[in-house]
């Protein structure tokens, strides 16, 4: 379900950025839609953590754009980010052990009532949250240590929505999970989706590509190396695009194809 005529949420325009002598990104252009999966893919050192520390605000641009709903925006901090509308969920996770579900849920955007926490507002606000999700977890109450990997995932991908944002970056979502609790995040990952948010998707993961993105976006050295609907293309096209294999039986067909064209 891509919606390409729309704008795009979020459109990156030749984003470069380095770290002294190090070019980080060059000249990289993505496009994320409403109701849409991208995941971001590429080697370690390929410019995706960058790439997501430009897009949250962590590392300003150097040059390029980036859009906002078809309009330039400058996103600069992490809160230009946030105001947006763009919620990053990182690897770590940063989840409080000892809170419980709810706590953490609105940990430095808690709900108060006259200068006091309003405790009743806060727990029917994250039911509703992880109702509308299909989050399910024993209790909101109980301590997040007591959680699996799985439900400590969608608990923070769950904080990630509270401002309610149309963008949501998750960091290697399924990195540490068996089977079971990584089918728990991709069903999530299924749900924002259809709940009309324009999700990023970074992972090292082919089986997570397949099973929810829409198109899968290539980083290699810092810049583009190609962008595929995953439906329509090949597992060893979308490998060697990362790998940066590009004299292959997939390529060679494309040149053939492409100087028949010219040819016409």
């Amino acid at each position: 379900m891509i919606h390409v005529s729309a704008t795009p949420v979020l459109a990156l325009r030749g984003v470069s950025k380095r770290f002294g002598a190090v070019q980080a990104l060059t000249d990289v252009d993505l496009e994320i839609h409403a109701g849409e999966v991208v995941a971001l893919l590429g080697d370690n050192g390929a410019g995706k953590s960058t790439l997501v520390k430009t897009i949250s605000g962590v590392h300003p641009i150097d040059e390029g754009t980036i859009e906002w709903q078809g309009r330039p925006v400058r996103v600069t901090r992490p809160n230009d980010a946030q105001e947006l509308g763009i919620a990053t969920v990182y690897q770590d996770l940063a989840l409080c052990d000892n809170l419980d579900v709810v706590a953490n849920l609105f940990l430095g955007t808690e709900l108060r009532r006259a200068s006091v926490l309003d405790e009743i507002a806060m727990e029917k606000r994250a039911k509703e949250l992880l109702d509308t999700l299909s989050i399910r977890i024993p209790s909101v109450r109980i301590p997040v240590a007591s959680l699996s990997g799985g439900q400590r995932q969608v608990v923070a991908i769950a904080r990630a929505l509270i401002g309610d944002p149309k963008i949501v970056i998750l960091d290697e979502p399924t990195a540490a999970l068996g089977v079971e609790q990584t089918a728990q995040v991709l069903d999530l990952v299924e749900r924002l989706r259809e709940n009309g948010h324009g999700v990023i998707l970074i992972t090292h993961n082919m089986a997570d590509v397949r099973a929810v993105a829409d198109r899968a976006a290539i980083l290699r050295l810092g810049r583009n190396n190609g962008v595929f609907d995953v439906k329509d293309t090949s597992h060893e096209e979308i490998i060697a695009a990362i790998t940066g294999a590009t004299d292959n039986a997939v390529t060679r067909r494309q040149a053939r194809t492409a100087s028949k064209e010219d040819a016409k």
